[in-house]
């Protein structure tokens, strides 16, 4: 089983980059996306074999998220049922019957943190609703999840301390909520492997020489361990300032 998340920054503009040749290579059975700044209406997109699940932002032009499954999931929650984090299209959730399916495009703190007390509310509501959620079953999450949890999940970590993205607080709570029984796929198959990046700044030729983040995940509950067979990094498919990472089980589930 072949899983896939993409922060597109921009579906439209995606598409016009490639992205649905990407799409159909892959082949993957689901397939989640952040960010697509649409609004409901804007894009009409012939997947074939797909259902297709969108969360739009109230803002036009802003956040938004999407997933695309071979098979159709028994149900289909938009947000967290929280008002307060509810208007930006943040997160969807599809209900298999052997585990739920989550995207998730995590609020960025922003330049100076100024966004930073939103963020640490937004992260222990989350972190709340996927344990409500593993009591049932299993949880899959991905997407862009605004943190880079350790100093190897980035270029630059020292002259980046207090930045959005690495900051100790944001850091924390990424350690909070892989204590409470989440597994990061990619360290979990790599703990250590340097120069891993997902996103790279549009400045500086960052890409050109790979100064960039580790900021898309797969997370998966710690009982879903044994079905785990590797987890990917796509660097060199272009089309976003993020790069699509994947997580491969075993399972077909």
């Amino acid at each position: 089983m072949k899983l896939i998340s993409w922060n597109v920054n921009g579906l439209r503009a995606a598409v016009q980059k490639g992205f649905l040749d990407y799409f159909n290579q892959e082949n993957a059975d689901i397939f989640c996306l952040q960010e697509t700044k649409l609004q409901a209406g804007q894009i009409d997109l012939e997947l074939n074999g797909y259902h297709q699940y969108w969360n739009y932002a109230e803002k036009k032009g802003y956040s938004g998220t999407a997933i695309f499954t071979k098979k159709e999931p028994i149900s289909v929650t938009y947000g967290l049922g929280i008002e307060e984090h509810d208007k930006e299209g943040r997160v969807i959730t599809l209900e298999f019957e052997n585990f739920f399916m989550i995207t998730v495009y995590t609020p960025n703190s922003q330049e100076a943190l100024a966004r930073l007390d939103y963020r640490m509310k937004w992260e222990d509501d989350f972190r709340a609703y996927l344990l409500k959620l593993n009591e049932i079953k299993p949880v899959i999450v991905c997407g862009d999840l605004n943190v880079a949890h350790q100093e190897i999940d980035l270029k630059n970590p020292k002259t980046n301390r207090k930045n959005a993205g690495f900051s100790d607080e944001e850091r924390e709570k990424m350690s909070k909520l892989l204590e409470s029984g989440f597994i990061d796929t990619f360290r979990y198959f790599y703990p250590e492997l340097t120069g891993a990046y997902s996103w790279w700044s549009y400045r500086f030729n960052a890409r050109k020489n790979n100064a960039g983040w580790r900021i898309d995940y797969f997370l998966v509950s710690e009982r879903l361990k044994d079905s785990l067979e590797d987890a990917e990094i796509h660097k060199d498919t272009l089309g976003s300032d993020h790069c699509p990472v994947a997580l491969k089980l075993k399972e077909n589930f």
